[in-house]
């Protein structure tokens, strides 16, 4: 974000990427269930969802993602299965089946300091594969990816901002430490 006004308001998101090939998996099923944010959202777990970032305070938040990743470790994550946030939200997910504490964890280090937050619904890391689909394409995903999955190894998590377009960039890496 270099060279880009400080003066400038933003919204930003802190998230674990999906690597590849399994992102590039999951945005062609997720644009396969009719999901319009297929190619706006990239594969992710989520630590810190849609944050908007006072005027100036970029740099004491890169400053805290940095002594966040700098006090990580690497960790594996499985993702397995599909499950749902259904009623409550339209939304169905690829589950963590490893690594949902180390997940845990990142996002509350994550969330405090200049990037405290107050969170409307209890942490549950996943990978969202539709959302604002119509109920039919809800229970395709969650049926034809309940078997899907894939396991990598976290070593970091990206600052991301959201785009005068809609979609969601990723910025900066910040690579774990120890």
């Amino acid at each position: 974000m270099s060279g880009e006004p400080s003066a400038q308001p933003r919204t930003i998101g802190v998230s674990i990427p999906v690597p590849d090939p399994h992102a590039a998996e999951l945005t062609a099923w997720r644009e396969e269930f009719g999901d319009p944010l297929a190619h706006a959202i990239p594969p992710h777990i989520t630590l810190l969802p849609p944050f908007p970032l006072a005027p100036g305070a970029l740099p004491a938040a890169r400053d805290h993602l940095e002594a966040t990743a700098a006090a990580g470790a690497p960790f594996d994550v499985h993702l397995r299965g599909t499950a749902t946030f259904r009623p409550v939200s339209p939304v169905v997910f690829v589950q963590l089946v490893r690594g949902i504490s180390q997940c845990e964890l990142l996002q509350a280090a994550v969330r405090t300091g200049p990037l405290a937050a107050q969170i409307t619904f209890p942490y549950h890391p996943h990978v969202t594969v539709a959302h604002d689909v119509d109920e039919s394409a809800l229970d395709r995903a969650e049926l034809v990816l309940r078997d899907w999955e894939a396991t990598f190894t976290v070593k970091g998590f990206s600052l991301y901002e959201h785009g005068a377009d809609g979609v969601w960039r990723p910025r900066e890496d910040f690579t774990f430490q120890q």
